[in-house]
């Protein structure tokens, strides 16, 4: 692993750099979990893919840059030490597109990339269902052979960016007989006889109906579909081969694509400065150091944290470049990021103290760490939640039987 970057990568940091700077919003836009947030957010994607810094990974030809992996984390370094906005886009660019590249053909390719570089079209993930959220392949909505194409039916449920987006991808079972059927009609592994399929969620037989937190943003909605049509050319890969495609997909969401190393460090950046700012006794020379040295080494934990993260990130880089896959490794990572950015928020909600339990009229640093706190607790469940993670670890990298732990 080169960690020495060349002359070239040097200067596409510098151009990164200068563009963010250049346009990033001076103010945060409001909350892409909202109506106008999200409309906001599509707007800066728009901005992003007019100067082809949307998808700088992806051909040009699909509106990226076709730079490398390499270049790629570079650019998300930039972004997030620049306190850029969130990704709006992020279900597609990350989960969907990368398994378009994949399993997809030339005509989706050059059908959804494009308007899902610009924003103008906005993917939701329809993946878990009413007691099918880990367990993926229990899962019951079904697609339907009809002419020219499918009917997909049934319910999913915590379908993120579903509550304003445009379009959604998931599984549905199209193979015979239920899950759970008995006889005959039972599959012989419930992960057989699944399609991939994408569809509008503004179409016939559709109902979005929102899914409020307890800050009363939707950032989820549950889907109701009863007979919605989905064209053959809708389908990716080929049908009843849905569960090898969607673990592509999951692999994606679990490894680099969905939280690169930039947003970490970029956020234990910001906890060295709140705690060199929030002190409690001051030191005889021009810094102040907090006498909580408890706090002072979780401070210290982060940035090896976040360090330790890139450096395992650029690993699994010279990997890929070297066309290696990761596989059921990506679990680890899973697991690492979404624990780490508990612990994170924790400390720094801790550094801030009172301040750290409102959001509204609170210091600068606070309302930001705040919400942020409150999303990171998610992240041990989505993705698949960390049990199963740990079981994946245990039965396919350790060898473990299987069996309850």
């Amino acid at each position: 692993m080169d960690l020495e970057f060349t002359p070239e990568e040097a200067e596409f940091r510098q151009r990164a750099r200068d563009w963010l700077a250049a346009h990033v919003p001076s103010r945060p836009l409001p909350s892409l979990e909202t109506a106008e947030g999200f409309t906001a957010h599509r707007a800066w994607e728009r901005e992003l893919a007019a100067d082809r810094w949307s998808v700088v990974s992806w051909p040009e030809e699909y509106g990226g840059q076709g730079v490398d992996i390499v270049k790629w984390l570079v650019f998300e370094e930039e972004y997030c030490a620049a306190g850029a906005p969130g990704r709006v886009s992020q279900n597609g660019i990350n989960l969907l597109a990368p398994t378009l590249f994949d399993f997809g053909t030339e005509e989706q390719r050059a059908r959804v990339l494009p308007a899902m570089a610009t924003g103008e079209v906005i993917w939701a993930q329809a993946w878990s269902e009413p007691e099918s959220g880990s367990d993926l392949a229990s899962l019951r909505s079904t697609a339907r052979r009809t002419e020219g194409g499918w009917l997909i039916s049934g319910q999913k449920t915590w379908s993120s960016r579903a509550a304003f987006a445009d379009r959604a991808f998931g599984l549905f079972r199209s193979g015979p007989g239920e899950p759970h059927g008995t006889g005959a009609d039972r599959p012989a592994k419930p992960h057989h006889g699944l399609t991939y399929l994408m569809f509008p969620l503004d179409a016939d037989g559709v109902t979005v109906r929102p899914v409020g937190r307890l800050d009363g943003k939707p950032a989820f909605a549950e889907l109701f579909l009863d007979d919605v049509f989905v064209p053959d050319e809708d389908v990716i890969g080929e049908p009843g081969q849905g569960w090898r495609i969607a673990m592509s997909t999951t692999g994606n969401e679990r490894g680099l694509t969905l939280r690169s190393p930039g947003r970490f460090l970029a956020a234990a950046d910001r906890l060295v400065r709140q705690w060199r700012t929030r002190t409690d006794t001051a030191a005889p020379t021009d810094q102040t150091v907090p006498a909580d040295t408890e706090l002072r080494d979780r401070v210290a934990d982060a940035v090896i944290g976040a360090r330790a993260y890139e450096l395992f990130t650029w690993a699994n880089a010279s990997r890929f470049a070297a066309g290696e896959t990761i596989g059921a490794e990506s679990s680890l990572n899973k697991v690492f990021w979404s624990e780490y950015d508990i612990a994170l928020h924790e400390t720094a909600l801790d550094l801030l103290g009172p301040d750290g339990e409102l959001l509204d009229g609170s210091p600068a640093d606070g309302p930001d760490w705040t919400e942020g706190y409150v999303f990171s607790l998610a992240g041990p469940i989505y993705a698949g939640t960390n049990e199963i993670q740990r079981d994946i670890i245990a039965e396919r990298l350790l060898g473990l039987p299987k069996g309850r732990r």
